[in-house]
């Protein structure tokens, strides 16, 4: 898994690529923190470049969101494709976050 930040209205921009799973997972919590570690609560999570996720990555999401939520903050995902947006939907995922189609519309919201 990689990943890369930027800004996207008042939140900041995480732009996953790869496989989040159990070899991975933690990475997706890394990156969380150090955003967290730099003040920002507000986080978009852009999953288009996700090829495949499983429960560790699940776990990984949930983990990082509750973080996110005891600090005020919140995490919106955009851009979840094919077997991504299934798991998502399936694990009840998609029924705990916001998801958007693009970022842009994740953080006008």
């Amino acid at each position: 898994m990689e990943w890369t930040t930027g800004t996207v209205g008042e939140y900041v921009l995480l732009a996953v690529s790869g496989r989040m799973d159990a070899v991975t997972a933690g990475d997706f919590e890394k990156a969380c923190t150090e955003i967290m570690d730099q003040g920002k609560t507000h986080v978009v999570a852009d999953l288009s470049g996700v090829e495949y996720i499983s429960s560790a990555g699940l776990r990984s999401i949930l983990s990082s969101a509750k973080k996110l939520r005891g600090v005020n903050g919140e995490i919106r995902f955009c851009g979840l494709n094919g077997m991504v947006r299934d798991v998502f939907t399936v694990s009840g995922f998609a029924a705990m976050f916001k998801l958007f189609d693009s970022a842009q519309e994740a953080a006008q919201d």
